[in-house]
């Protein structure tokens, strides 16, 4: 018997602000689709891996919220 698996394929972009910061932005349609793993109610924290051999990015939901940051004055 032979496993296959779905995949769901988009184009994206990232995006440089002013601030430094930066977004990866994916399509509406790759995001509303049944076998998307992230809840997007909301904000969701996530570690992002660099695999440099396989030449690819990982992204993963995390377990637990990070702490909040203290804001300096």
């Amino acid at each position: 018997m032979e496993w296959s698996r779905m995949v769901v394929e988009a184009t994206g972009r990232i995006a440089a602000r002013k601030d430094g910061k930066h977004f990866l932005y994916l399509p509406k349609h790759l995001v509303e689709d049944s076998a998307f793993p992230f809840d997007t109610e909301s904000s969701v924290p996530v570690k992002v891996v660099i695999d440099l051999p396989a030449k690819r990015l990982i992204v993963m939901p995390l377990t637990q919220r990070p702490k909040p940051r203290k804001k300096r004055y």
